[in-house]
């Protein structure tokens, strides 16, 4: 078996590449930039980071959103913070900047008059650091993961979705959010799993398993 990580400049790659290592060492992982070898992988991981527009200018450029598109439409497919982003409509972020759209929804900015936590104290953006994750349905990837295990988060920006059936992890920073969705061969989180330590450890461990159904 192949697992492809989508080098496209952006992501946290040597992390999320050493994790899957750690988690699969009887697994080919590929880190490439190159279509093929995405379109040739039998299970695919998306990662992220920076500015939404300059993700997709860079996966434009590389050749990579057709690969990336075809695999997540027809393999098992990990999304990972601006990589599971990427996978809405569009993001407020740049102006609302057009994403891959295979999802309904958006991803808009934690809106700066609500950031006070429940003693009035403000709250930061971007949101950074561990945080809860409450699983609202179950999913194979969920397996052996605590229900209320915690994961490392750096976004400034959160996912949004009319329908409720994609959730599949929901977070609170002060309000509830979407923290991690599914549909299908997809699963996607907006916190880092290489970087959550057992917890995350255990996501990839599953998706490394997972045969998308």
């Amino acid at each position: 078996m192949e697992i492809a990580v989508v080098d496209y400049g952006m992501g946290n790659l040597r992390s999320v590449t050493k994790a899957l290592e750690h988690v699969a060492p009887d697994v080919q992982i590929t880190l490439t930039s190159d279509p093929a070898a995405v379109a040739r992988a039998d299970k695919v991981v998306f990662p992220g980071q920076g500015a939404m527009r300059d993700c997709v200018r860079e996966l434009d450029e590389r050749g990579l959103r057709q690969a990336v598109l075809e695999a997540a439409a027809s393999k098992p497919f990990f999304g990972i913070c601006v990589g599971a982003q990427l996978l809405f409509q569009y993001s407020e972020e740049g102006g609302n900047t057009q994403a891959l759209g295979v999802f309904p929804g958006e991803v808009l900015r934690f809106p700066a008059a609500q950031m006070v936590d429940a003693h009035g104290a403000k709250l930061k953006v971007p949101h950074m650091g561990w945080n809860t994750v409450r699983q609202t349905r179950a999913h194979p990837l969920w397996a052996g993961v605590a229900a209320d295990a915690r994961f490392y988060f750096l976004h400034s920006y959160y996912m949004h979705t009319p329908l409720a059936e994609l959730t599949t992890g929901e977070s609170d920073y002060p309000f509830p959010f979407t923290a991690a969705v599914a549909r299908a061969n997809i699963f996607a989180t907006q916190f880092h799993p290489e970087k959550s330590h057992s917890a995350g450890l255990q996501l990839l461990k599953n998706f490394v398993a997972w045969n998308g159904d």
